[in-house]
């Protein structure tokens, strides 16, 4: 099922962890209009704008499935407050760099994250997205610190 010009459901449900399993991965009709409202005013402009493919690593995950993951409680991933992305460059499209500054500069979102990486380009990007009067334009990067501990810090450009 197609959600909006460039998102398949297929794509956005996918999981091996959730495969592997037995985890119901399967939004339901609140969560699936944040994650319709995250492709159409993010990831369909970034896609036109790339010209290409764009893939999408991660995206909406059940509450099960964020436990089984460690991912955080309060992830958007699970579209319960906006709807999270992660993307990544795969096609060569565009470089994640690229993309992320893309969205930092002419798209609204809730939160983008240089997620780890160097200095030159991000292993992935983390958008999400809420709505126009609820999105912080929350601009972060991911680091690890000496106990492989995510932590983030505001994004200086």
């Amino acid at each position: 099922m197609k959600i909006s010009n460039f998102v398949w459901m297929s794509e956005v449900v996918k999981s091996n962890t959730a495969t592997r399993k037995g985890i119901d991965n399967c939004p339901n009709e609140l969560q699936m209009d944040r994650i319709k409202a995250l492709a159409e005013m993010v990831f369909d402009p970034l896609r036109s704008w790339v010209g290409g493919q764009v893939k999408i690593n991660s995206g909406f995950r059940s509450e099960k499935l964020n436990r089984a993951i460690g991912g955080s409680k309060n992830s958007q991933h699970m579209a319960n407050n906006g709807a999270a992305f992660d993307i990544d460059d795969t096609f060569g499209n565009a470089t994640n760099a690229q993309m992320f500054h893309y969205i930092k500069d002419f798209l609204s979102c809730d939160q983008l994250i240089w997620e780890f990486g160097d200095d030159k380009n991000p292993s992935w990007v983390h958008v999400s997205y809420a709505s126009p009067s609820v999105n912080r334009m929350q601009v972060l990067v991911a680091k690890k610190n000496s106990k492989n501990k995510t932590y983030y810090t505001k994004y200086d450009s």
